[in-house]
């Protein structure tokens, strides 16, 4: 394999790591990703000449310390920077007289430092899930539904704030917990969000993004035992997880939640996560994690509670009361057999959710058990337009595709006759969401 590749394959799985050692060293995070960034373009070069090195992350935490090095010594106010670069070349020389160690596992500390309140709420995670999830400035505005020139300079206010004020990288104290986990867990979950339902490009799945944020979970759990939104959170990654081998058909689309072959789920990671729900219950500190790892028991029961279902977003309303969460209310609420109410509800959602594609596509499936075939064409179409994945998009077509035959008496009775031949399902009938976000 060629020095690309690996170079790729590092970026995605060990960028975080890597990252948190140097921010651990540097304190500075731009530094730190400049370093990171210079050190990745020279191993393209030096790994293309004279191989990969056995051990390829070490190596560019090494040429990373060695770019910060290179650049103090060049600088102007090098007696500023005397102490921190006596550190430097001190790991440096030991890097050169022995193998190099295990890289120190710093994320945790990294995640803490991005979400210090000293940092806008929105700030801490869209920066978390730049540094330690490795995602683009574009894919973290999709996140948020923000355009790409404003969350880069967030970002770069928010980088220049940790650095200006001397904002620790380190663990907060028992004091200082509560302020700070709420934001720590909402990053873990966009991040796992973001390699489950990926938001652009080909790939359905970013398997290294759900892996890394249910193993900074299972930190946090280590760190504080019998946190209930710990468990909270890390019981809705695992049975989320565990339905990952069923969201994808034979032809690469999104499988509705209700459709997928369970014999495909993995029961281990789901008999996990309910474990670690009635954990957290026992505690009797309910908080929105909770409820969202009730919400995926529910889902994974031989027999789908529905009316339980919408009482829980009732109750997550209380804690979220958001525009994504109404909405995901109102698909529950349609699952009851209440069609008419729920679209209602979808359609009063409009001016806060326009640039949302889950939006249109629970309102696509709404207008179509209400009987508006061509409204309903139109929102797939507006649900298709706003869908960066080619998995989903996938999805939305052929619901789309089903509209526009349904509508067309000569095409229905010739999907009709290919169903009979073939032994195939109609498509009436699809749940309202592929998957819940």
């Amino acid at each position: 394999m060629g020095a690309a590749p690996i170079l790729e394959a590092i970026h995605r799985h060990e960028r975080g790591r890597i990252l948190a050692a140097l921010m651990a060293e540097l304190r500075d995070l731009d530094l730190a990703e400049e370093a990171l960034s210079e050190a990745m373009e020279s191993a393209l070069v030096h790994w293309g000449r004279a191989g990969v090195p056995d051990r390829p992350g070490a190596w560019l935490l090494t040429a990373a310390r060695r770019k910060v090095i290179d650049r103090w010594r060049r600088a102007a106010r090098l007696a500023a920077r005397a102490p921190d670069l006596r550190l430097l070349a001190e790991a440096d020389a030991a890097a050169r007289e022995e193998p190099a160690p295990e890289i120190p596992d710093e994320r945790l500390r990294l995640i803490f430092t991005c979400s210090h309140p000293a940092l806008e709420a929105k700030t801490r995670v869209a920066l978390t899930l730049r540094t330690l999830g490795g995602l683009t400035t574009a894919e973290i505005a999709r996140a948020f539904l923000d355009t790409e020139p404003a969350m880069g300079q967030r970002l770069s206010r928010a980088k220049a704030k940790i650095r200006e004020a001397g904002i620790p990288f380190a663990v907060p104290g028992p004091g200082d917990w509560a302020a700070r986990l709420g934001s720590v867990l909402a990053v873990l979950y966009l991040i796992f969000n973001e390699g489950y339902a990926v938001t652009a490009g080909a790939a359905p799945l970013r398997v290294d993004l759900s892996a890394e944020a249910i193993y900074l979970a299972r930190m946090l759990d280590q760190l504080r035992p019998d946190e209930p939104e710990v468990l909270g959170l890390l019981a809705l990654m695992l049975m989320t997880d565990a339905r990952r081998a069923a969201r994808l058909g034979p032809d690469g689309a999104l499988v509705a939640l209700d459709r997928q072959d369970r014999r495909l789920w993995d029961r281990a990671g789901i008999a996990e996560g309910e474990a670690l729900v009635d954990r957290a219950m026992a505690l009797c500190a309910p908080g929105p994690f909770q409820i969202k790892a009730a919400i995926a028991a529910l889902h994974a029961a031989p027999e789908i509670d529905r009316r339980q279902i919408f009482l829980l977003y009732d109750s997550l309303l209380r804690f979220e009361p958001t525009p994504v969460v109404r909405l995901n209310r109102a698909v529950a609420l349609a699952e009851t057999g209440e069609t008419a109410a729920a679209l209602a509800l979808v359609e009063a959602l409009r001016v806060d959710l326009h640039s949302y594609q889950p939006f249109h596509a629970a309102l696509a499936e709404l207008r179509l058990r209400a009987g508006q075939g061509a409204a309903a064409a139109e929102a797939y179409g507006e649900a298709i337009a706003r869908s960066g994945n080619a998995a989903e998009r996938a999805f939305l077509r052929t619901r789309l595709a089903a509209v526009q035959t349904a509508a067309d008496p000569k095409k229905k009775a010739e999907q009709s006759s290919a169903q009979v031949q073939q032994g195939g399902k109609d498509t009436e009938g699809t749940p309202v969401s592929h998957e819940p976000r």
